[in-house]
Order: structure tokens, then sequence, then C-alpha cells
């Protein structure tokens, strides 16, 4: 077999990122990336580790929920007031939460 058949793992891994950018007793925010001029623009995926349960948002409502983060780290939020930001999106939280 040609090894240039093969995919490039190592090319792959740059290409797409994930981040995690809170995490606490009750909920975990991971943002995904893709690099400059790739097809995927990346998302954030909000998991509540007490109902086991996530929601991955991408498009205009990850844009959103960037804008909307963006101004919550603004006033320098404690745990319980990041927890409650996103307690708000329990009602779209349909996704069970499955460990690899």
């Amino acid at each position: 077999m040609d090894i240039h058949s093969q995919p490039n793992t190592a090319h792959y891994l740059v290409r797409y990122a994930m981040n995690m950018i809170y995490n606490s007793p009750n909920y975990c925010v991971v943002e995904f990336k893709s690099a400059a001029g790739e097809p995927f623009s990346g998302g954030y995926e909000i998991m509540d580790k007490t109902a086991k349960r996530e929601i991955f948002l991408g498009g205009a409502l990850a844009e959103k929920f960037r804008y909307d983060v963006t101004q919550l780290i603004a006033t320098e939020p404690s745990i319980e007031e990041v927890d409650d930001f996103l307690s708000n999106f329990e009602g779209l939280m349909q996704q069970p939460l499955v460990l690899h």
C-alpha cells in the first residue's frame, strides 16, 4: 500500500481543534474550531453533568452564545452566575451525555 494514499492524521488534527472553555461541578463547555478557510466554522457543546444531557450549538446559535458569553465574562461572574446562565439551555438539551 502506498503511504501517500493514507489520510494525513496529523493534518486533520491541526485543522480542527476543541478546547474546554468552562468546567464546573454542574456544567462543561467545549469550543470546537476549524482553521481559517475551512468549511466547518465550529460551535459549542454544553454539557449538563447533573442531568447527563448535552447540546451542540452551531451557526447563528453559536455566534449568539459567543456574544452572550463575552458579555457575561466582562462582568467577572462567579461560578454560580455562569452556571445560572448555562441553565438557560437546559430545555434544549435533549442528547444524552455518553462517556467514551
